[in-house]
């Protein structure tokens, strides 16, 4: 039994690097996704349009997001998309919607006298955001953001149905191999828990780190 668990770990631990790299990546994609996608909503000629591609992205399943990035886009663009670009643009992507409204929530949570405050002393808008509105946004809702990364690690299990060979993929194909799914499942699922709890760990190192440095 301990021989087909380290045979199992071994080889499900191969799919680690295309879950890291999806993770990753999707998570840089959604953060600068979601910063871009909570400003621009400020501007009103924008605002219907983002609001709209929000509540696409929150309103349709993931998975089938996914399948229209690998099937249909490639049709409609004339050019092949692999797997992993496929799901780090539907991960990231979908992430940046959720991320854009955990930003939502924290600019209008803050003082308004803020805003009015920096542009009575003609502050540059991009400073604005840079240097007053985003720090204290980030420190306010970094917890919620953590939530979210999470959520973003567990969803590249999805991958799995487009065949990427991932934790996910790999043990359902040693899975299928061996006609045991107890093993393996067990196994990816520890592997996925480990994972979860170093973004935890080092989201709670964050927010400890940053709480102290602010109050210096």
């Amino acid at each position: 039994m301990i021989e087909n668990f380290s045979h199992y770990a071994f080889f499900i631990a191969d799919g680690l690097r295309l879950t890291l790299i999806l993770t990753v990546c999707s998570l840089l994609f959604s953060l600068i996704g979601g910063i871009a996608f909570a400003i621009l909503r400020y501007q009103y000629w924008l605002r219907f349009a983002i609001d709209g591609f929000v509540s696409v992205l929150r309103g349709t399943p993931m998975i089938l997001q996914l399948n229209f990035f690998y099937f249909a886009v490639p049709g409609l663009l004339g050019l092949p998309i692999d797997i992993l670009t496929a799901g780090i643009c539907t991960l990231g992507l979908n992430s940046s919607a959720y991320v854009a409204e955990i930003l939502r929530g924290g600019i209008e949570s803050l003082p308004k006298g803020q805003f009015e405050a920096a542009k009575t002393l003609r502050i540059p808008t991009w400073l604005i955001w840079k240097d007053i509105i985003l720090p204290q946004v980030f420190r306010n809702e970094l917890p919620t953001l953590v939530n979210e990364y999470i959520t973003i690690l567990k969803d590249t299990s999805l991958i799995s149905t487009l065949g990427g060979m991932d934790l996910m993929r790999r043990s359902q194909t040693l899975a299928a191999e061996k006609f045991d799914y107890f093993g393996p499942l067990c196994v990816a699922g520890l592997y996925y828990y480990v994972l979860i709890l170093v973004v935890t760990y080092l989201g709670k190192w964050a927010e400890k780190r940053w709480c102290h440095d602010n109050n210096r």
